[in-house]
């Protein structure tokens, strides 16, 4: 009875050592294996088998992450306090590296990304952080996929979120824009002005070169205003008109 336990027993252990060397990994998955605290290869996808005791194997995701970058407070060049949050996509291209290379790859990318957001965002303007974000975008994520090649990591892409003011600076924006759109508003008028100007110095200029056309541009301003129904109008005559008058005036006395 003792030697069937026994028997029995070492069938159990058998069981459970041979169902412990037997992994499966899915298409997304690899494994590194460690034979005796050594690296000895990357292994995966589908079954793999791992000998207890003398190897281990730890699980590495290849997908890609998508990881909230906390808030962060922000110091512009020209000395605005804003609070910025972002989200960074990476994925693992190196399982190797990604292990033995830092402790935590997951953790540490996420210390990275928040100390280079504020880095970089600091080195630049406000405006700039609410205009430019595409080019922003690509210096951190440049900056983040130099940093973690070391880690097998690479980073796909990096995306602010939001850009958050306090109410004054909210209202000083706001001014400037209305004082902006005041400025062009002013420009605008301006070029109006001076391309009027233009196009009547070239009308006085054609109609001093053909005395006939003044008189029939005096004659057309006549009509315009008898049309406005007031009862008396007062208007000059030129003094070419009245010479023409005179003349003809003249010329029936004499006869």
């Amino acid at each position: 009875m003792s030697s069937m336990t026994i028997i029995f027993s070492m069938l159990i252990i058998i069981i459970i050592f041979l169902a412990s060397a037997f992994k499966v990994l899915r298409e997304y998955e690899r494994g590194v294996v460690f034979q005796l605290g050594r690296f000895w290869k990357v292994k995966g996808p589908g079954l793999v088998i791992v000998i207890p005791i003398i190897q281990t194997m730890v699980r590495v995701d290849l997908r890609t992450i998508v990881m909230d970058v906390p808030s962060q407070d922000v110091i512009s060049r020209d000395n605005v306090s804003v609070k910025v949050n972002a989200v960074l996509y990476f994925r693992v291209i190196d399982p190797e590296k990604a292990i033995i290379q830092v402790e935590n790859f997951d953790i540490a990318t996420s210390q990275l990304a928040q100390t280079t957001l504020r880095s970089v965002l600091g080195q630049h303007e406000l405006d700039e952080m609410l205009a430019s974000r595409d080019k922003l975008n690509q210096d951190i994520q440049k900056i983040l996929d130099e940093q973690t090649d070391a880690w097998g990591i690479k980073v796909a892409n990096v995306e602010i979120k939001h850009v958050d003011l306090n109410e004054n600076m909210i209202r000083a924006i706001a001014k400037q824009a209305e004082a902006e759109r005041e400025r062009r508003a002013k420009i605008i008028h301006a070029e109006g002005e001076l391309q009027a100007s233009q196009h009547l110095l070239e009308a006085s200029q054609v109609l001093a070169k053909q005395p006939q056309a003044l008189q029939l541009r005096y004659l057309q301003t006549l009509t315009e205003i008898a049309g406005e129904k007031n009862s008396t109008i007062v208007f000059p005559l030129p003094m070419e008109m009245v010479a023409s008058l005179q003349t003809i005036l003249k010329k029936q006395a004499d006869k």
